[in-house]
């Protein structure tokens, strides 16, 4: 007895900070039979996860080599300082990056803004990763600026952030191998992008059977039992009667008048 073939399915690649949920359960619920299967990796390792096979494509943060990789841009994230409740950056509702000049700024390993030079004072030695960097924050070391959603996914009670408006953004984006575009792939770009089950973009779909229309006859059909004859016959017989009507008025007019009697 051999083995029967697995079921398809779709592999996403999701980086730290991006929430697929959404666009999941379209997946699901467009494409029941075909199952969806998430696998989180850092933002460092997602070009190699895509390209060694690991997943169909991946919801990473830019840039990726557009040589080897096709990405559609979805959204750019505000960065933000994580700082303690206490701190005096949380008396306003925003900041600059020249309000952080005098702080010790936290650049952590892993860190996905990609500075040209990072904003305020260096620390002693770098975090290995974000979350290592939060600790820091947390024990008064320095500050941190990261994307909005790597605040939120290392929300504590004890900190907070505020919004860095001349700080560089962080973009998010659909990649996948260019060479390895699949059905499944192409299926998943309309999702993102708010296709339609019917969009004619994306994966063609089957066109509908069309019924076959019955050939159109060259006039109007003849009433049965009535042959050409017939027909002129019927139209002498109603002219016919038209005209009698016209006699039937005047002899009814002699006839009810009275005569005179001498």
């Amino acid at each position: 007895m051999t083995d029967s073939p697995e079921p398809p399915s779709f592999r996403l690649a999701y980086v730290p900070g991006v929430t697929p949920a959404k666009w999941v359960r379209i997946w699901h619920e467009r494409l029941p039979d075909i199952p969806l299967e998430l696998l989180q990796v850092s933002a460092a390792e997602a070009s190699d996860v895509l390209r060694d096979g690991g997943a169909d494509a991946g919801l990473v943060r830019l840039p990726v080599d557009r040589t080897v990789f096709s990405a559609i841009p979805l959204y750019s994230e505000t960065s933000v300082v994580v700082v303690p409740k206490d701190h005096v950056v949380t008396a306003a509702e925003e900041v600059t990056l020249e309000d952080l000049a005098d702080e010790v700024v936290l650049h952590p390993l892993d860190d996905v803004i990609g500075w040209d030079r990072p904003p305020g004072e260096a620390a002693f030695e770098r975090p290995a990763t974000t979350a290592d960097a939060i600790e820091l924050v947390a024990a008064n070391i320095g500050v941190l600026v990261v994307p909005q959603s790597l605040a939120r996914l290392h929300h504590r009670r004890d900190l907070t952030y505020r919004p860095v408006t001349d700080a560089p953004q962080s973009d998010i984006a659909l990649s996948w191998l260019e060479d390895a575009t699949t059905d499944m792939v192409e299926d998943f770009i309309g999702i993102v992008r708010g296709r339609t089950v019917n969009s004619s973009r994306g994966r063609t779909q089957p066109e509908p059977e069309r019924r076959q229309r019955p050939e159109k006859s060259g006039g109007r059909k003849p009433a049965a039992g009535a042959g050409k004859g017939g027909a002129r016959g019927s139209s002498g017989a109603a002219k016919g009667f038209r005209s009698g009507s016209g006699n039937a008025k005047g002899a009814g007019a002699r006839r009810g008048k009275p005569k005179r009697r001498g």
